[in-house]
């Protein structure tokens, strides 16, 4: 959704209502509105009052859209720091990967302790009855997204559900990687990799 404006800071929970799905629809963010209880507060673009009022009013508003219709489901995809430093030096270091490296990257990695506290304050009071965080171990990204969508399906009511048990994940999944001409392709499956060898460099 881009930097929010001046308005949009001050209105914070206005600035989301407006992207939130009509009846029979899904919508996904990336991140959400909690960008107010977790990035801002740790990197400093929001103000120590915006941050308490977010704090204050967000389980009541979620409450609120739940009443009129709308399920939330609030996944958090967690990875550990050295996974984190890993991925931001793949992007620094490959031509497919340098253009999703911002300076909050960086700056994310110097106040990982300060951003660990907002996230645990986050769990602590945001996590409800009607809208519980979902924590995923995303440090196999392939393995992560597979599960926050197995969980949604599991979780909505569709025609036609089936009920998906998770797989057993191998303990190599994602663990292969080669060069082409240079670029890091990583986190690979081994069918993906076999693929992909006889190109490497």
């Amino acid at each position: 959704m881009g930097i929010p404006t001046p308005y949009e800071k001050r209105n914070w929970f206005r600035r989301w209502s407006k992207h939130l799905p009509k009846a029979g629809k899904i919508v996904l963010f990336d991140r959400s509105w909690y960008t107010r209880a977790l990035i801002e507060p740790t990197l400093g673009y929001c103000t120590k009052p915006q941050y308490e009022d977010f704090m204050t009013k967000v389980n009541d508003w979620e409450k609120k859209l739940i009443k009129n219709g709308t399920e939330i489901v609030k996944f958090y995809f967690s990875i550990d720091k050295e996974q984190q430093k890993r991925r931001i030096s793949a992007r620094k270091n490959s031509k497919l990967k340098y253009w999703k490296l911002s300076e909050s990257d960086q700056l994310m990695v110097n106040q990982w302790d300060v951003f660990t506290l907002y996230k645990n304050q986050m769990f602590d009071i945001t996590s409800t009855d009607v809208a519980p965080w979902i924590i995923i171990n995303a440090n196999n990204k392939m393995i992560a997204r597979l599960s926050a969508l197995r969980y949604i399906l599991n979780t909505l009511d569709y025609e036609g559900k089936v009920t998906l048990e998770p797989p057993q994940w191998g303990e190599d999944l994602g663990n292969y990687s080669c060069f082409i001409e240079g670029v890091l392709f990583d986190n690979l499956t081994y069918e993906q990799y076999k693929i992909l060898a006889p190109f490497s460099d």
